[in-house]
């Protein structure tokens, strides 16, 4: 990849054969993890966005009181670091002139992301952020009001995947090893404790590491020595098949279980001796489902990006679909406006199933699909409801 590719912003004006230059268009922001600890994840997010939009524009765009507006994706590439995501949504808000911001996906940048945009009035709507407090304001525990996001919460998601070990499983004895550094894993492995305890499992270990740590032996020596029978392990798709080899090398058997950061295929590529066989997984997509508009998604997908889509990819072209909406619903090319019809969506059939948006909440009710790894593979298992 050239230099020049790697700064911290791109901002890349994606206008498709349906937009001539005399022809008023909608400005969408992408703030996106293209760069940094986690580039699958800004991938999948980016692509499922163009492919969304080559749809619409092809068509002619999206029509708004009247008359078809084509959408010009602005795409920013936020690093995956907290700041840059910050710098991001400032850039494309108040320089950009976006109509609406799609991501960022991961929540450590999510939330500082969503502090910006709620400052200065504009809707962000996060695919794959699972912290609840991306959408919540932390001082008055209600919704900010621009800030909505596509999938479950930690805090629905996390407690099923705990039950999940339990009950289906019969899983007693939990060790966990996750990093304090990131938002999603420190709030996932909370919401994992109270969940597994409260069903009568019992927590055996709790070790930490932070983001870019690649030697865990210590804190695997630790976990071994309390023979657990399950390990948690809520790290993105580029820890998870380092710390199961180093896991297995010691001789740790425990089942792995991990959320949906573990989603994308990239993990299955690094996981290259198998060392995830047999482990569990929420998430919030499955592409062995027999859905007709999945099913088609899935192909047009992998014949224009060379691989499968992941829940990133279907939960961004779900929010695509469902902004889409709140803007012909809108009427108008007007960020309020686009903001009060997105506060009134209530239901939404999309790739990765049904949305419900009960009145004043921006968080949506979803089922959480269980996975396990096998074989270099991700199986279906089974469909929890909220």
């Amino acid at each position: 990849m050239k230099k020049n590719l790697l700064l911290p912003l791109l901002v890349l004006s994606l206008l498709f054969s349906a937009c001539s230059s005399n022809k008023k268009v909608l400005k969408i922001g992408i703030n996106a993890e293209l760069t940094g600890e986690v580039p699958a994840v800004g991938a999948s997010c980016v692509n499922a966005a163009k492919l969304f939009v080559e749809h619409i524009n092809q068509q002619g765009g999206l029509d708004v009181g009247g008359v078809k507006m084509p959408i010009s994706l602005i795409v920013g590439d936020n690093g995956a670091k907290p700041d840059q995501a910050a710098a991001v949504a400032q850039r494309l808000i108040s320089q950009q002139n976006i109509l609406a911001m799609v991501g960022p996906n991961i929540s450590s940048c999510a939330i500082p992301a969503a502090e910006i945009a709620e400052s200065l009035n504009c809707l962000m709507f996060s695919p794959w952020s699972t912290n609840p407090n991306t959408t919540l304001n932390s001082k008055t525990g209600t919704f900010k009001k621009n800030i909505f996001r596509g999938c479950f919460t930690d805090a629905v998601e996390i407690p099923a995947l705990a039950q999940f070990a339990t009950r289906q499983l019969h899983l007693k004895k939990a060790a966990m090893l996750y990093d304090t550094s990131s938002e999603y894993p420190t709030s996932a492995a909370r919401y994992f404790k109270n969940a597994f305890t409260a069903d009568g499992g019992k927590i055996v270990a709790s070790e930490t590491y932070s983001t870019g740590d690649r030697d865990f032996s210590a804190q695997l020596t630790k976990i071994k020595a309390t023979n657990p029978d399950v390990l948690f392990l809520p790290a993105y798709y580029n820890d998870a098949p380092l710390i199961a080899e180093q896991a297995r090398r010691l001789g740790i058997t425990a089942i792995f279980l991990g959320g949906n950061s573990w989603s994308t295929p990239e993990m299955l590529k690094l996981d290259s001796g198998h060392r995830l066989n047999g482990s569990f997984l929420s998430n919030h997509f499955s592409t062995q489902s027999d859905a007709p508009q999945v099913k088609n998604f899935i192909t047009e997908y992998q014949a224009k990006f060379g691989q499968l889509p992941d829940d990133i990819a279907a939960l961004t072209y779900d929010t695509m679909g469902i902004l889409s909406e709140a803007i012909i619903k809108a009427g108008k090319s007007d960020r309020t406006a686009i903001r009060d019809a997105m506060a009134q969506v209530e239901h939404f059939s999309g790739i990765t199933g049904n949305f419900i948006y009960e009145p004043g909440s921006h968080d949506p009710k979803k089922s959480i699909v269980i996975l396990t790894v096998k074989d270099g593979a991700f199986g279906y298992v089974t469909t929890v409801e909220p």
